[in-house]
This record gives structure tokens, C-alpha cells and sequence, in this order.
């Protein structure tokens, strides 16, 4: 009788959905997608709140009507950062984008972050 081979189950109790993720090979994507929600949320935010319309933003950007739903589509990662600068750009907006050490990322507070709220509670 042959025996099939048991795919090893690592169990992740206590540890932490970012170790999970990184086990999983998931990392990498799943905070691209999350950036990407949150740019295109905040892209359609400021449209809203301008009342810039889809096509007249379309327009602004001297680009099709399609291009414009896949730069505000939350799932779709694929977008240059130049289309992105320009939507900006054309809200009166500037795109920043930085880079941070993973420990900051993951909870830990940078050490400005961290001096800032210190300053908050002694004022």
C-alpha cells in the first residue's frame, strides 16, 4: 500500500498575522492590495468631495473613462505611479509615497511618531 504524502500543517497560534502571511508567501501581495485600497478610497474621497465627476476627471487626465475605473478599482495594483501623481494632480493634490523600517510598520512606533505623542500628552 502506498502512502500519501501529509502537506506539513504549521500551526500559527500566537503568532502574528504578519508572520502568517510572510509563512504563506502572502506578504508582499496582500499589503499591495491594501495600499491600493486605500489610494483609490481616498482618490474617489476627493472626488466626491469636489464633485468631480468620473468623466470630467477622465477628461482632466487626457485619458479614457476605463483608465480612470482601473486607477480607482481597490483591486487593481497594476497602476503606474505616474497615473497616480497625475490624479492627484488633478484633484490639487500631492502623492506622497516613503518608505519605513518593517519594525515601524508592523506596530512599533518610528521615533518621531513616538516623540510626537509624548508631546501630546505632556501639553
Amino acid at each position: 500500500m502506498i502512502k500519501k504524502a501529509r502537506k506539513k500543517v504549521f500551526d500559527h497560534s500566537g503568532s502574528t498575522f504578519d508572520h502568517f502571511l510572510e509563512c504563506e508567501g502572502l506578504r508582499e501581495e496582500v499589503e499591495a492590495v491594501a495600499i491600493k485600497r486605500v489610494l483609490a478610497w481616498q482618490f474617489l474621497q476627493e472626488m466626491r468631495e469636489q464633485k468631480k465627476t468620473k468623466q470630467a476627471m477622465a477628461r482632466e487626465l487626457h485619458t479614457s473613462r476605463s483608465q480612470l475605473d482601473r486607477l480607482l478599482d481597490p483591486n487593481n495594483v497594476s497602476v503606474s505611479l505616474e497615473t497616480m501623481t497625475r490624479a492627484a494632480q488633478a484633484l490639487g493634490k500631492t502623492l506622497v509615497i516613503h518608505i519605513r523600517d518593517r519594525k515601524s510598520a508592523m506596530g512599533r512606533h518610528a521615533p518621531e511618531e513616538a516623540g510626537s505623542k509624548k508631546q501630546r500628552k505632556t501639553a
